[in-house]
This record gives C-alpha cells, sequence and structure tokens, in this order.
C-alpha cells in the first residue's frame, strides 16, 4: 500500500488542522492505521492508531481530548483532526500502516510508510 499524508502548515496555539492520509495499491481495510510524529532532534513518536473498521482507537496521553483519528475505507483514507492546537505539537507527521488487527504503538511495528506532512503551532 502507498500512503500519501497531506494537510500539514502553520498555525497558531489554540488553532486546528486536519491531517489526511489517503492509500493505494491494496485494499485499504486490510490495514490498521497509525498516525506519528517526529520533531527537530526528537525520536519518532506514536500519537493515534485506528482499527481496520474504525471500531477501536488509541492516542497517546499528551493529545487525548484534542485530537480525533477516524477513517473512511470507501475513501481509502485516514484522518487526524487536531484541535487545541499546542507549540509541543509541532512536528513532521507521519502516517504508517500495518496489514494486521491490532493497533500497536511503536513504529516498527508498522510497514509502511507515508511522507511527512509538517505541521507548525506558533505560540
Amino acid at each position: 500500500v502507498q500512503l500519501q499524508a497531506s494537510g500539514g502548515g502553520l498555525v497558531q496555539s489554540g488553532g486546528s488542522l486536519r491531517l489526511s492520509c489517503a492509500a493505494s495499491g491494496r485494499t485499504f481495510s486490510w490495514y490498521s492505521m497509525g498516525w506519528f510524529r517526529q520533531a527537530t532532534g526528537k525520536v519518532r513518536e506514536f500519537v493515534a492508531a485506528i482499527s481496520r473498521a474504525g471500531a477501536s482507537t488509541e492516542y497517546e496521553d499528551s493529545v487525548k481530548g484534542r485530537f480525533t483519528i477516524s477513517r473512511d475505507n470507501a475513501k481509502n483514507a485516514v484522518y487526524l483532526q487536531m484541535d487545541s492546537l499546542k507549540p509541543e505539537d509541532t512536528a513532521l507527521y507521519y502516517c504508517a500502516a500495518r496489514s494486521d488487527a491490532t493497533i500497536p504503538r511503536r513504529a516498527s511495528a508498522y510497514s509502511y510508510w507515508g511522507q511527512g506532512t509538517l505541521v507548525t503551532v506558533s505560540s
């Protein structure tokens, strides 16, 4: 599966952005999906994940209540709605896929990655 992330940009603290990740190449509903981020000089970290049918989700503690992951299998897309953004959310955001029903938090569990989309939150 090929993944293409988009939707990043510059936003003020407290603002919102919606990231999208378009998938192509294989049956999208076979894959659990995740969002990860990597700030400059830091390791890539888990943000959120969603199961194949969207029934289960996981969030990193610092984004719970502010970010929402969703997917539309008919459109082969996964989304990350980000509200109440903070400067510490600034990072390159990646979508990732794994052909399994589980939604682990470790990046190494995901086999397919899109290119990053940059989110910058100004204070």
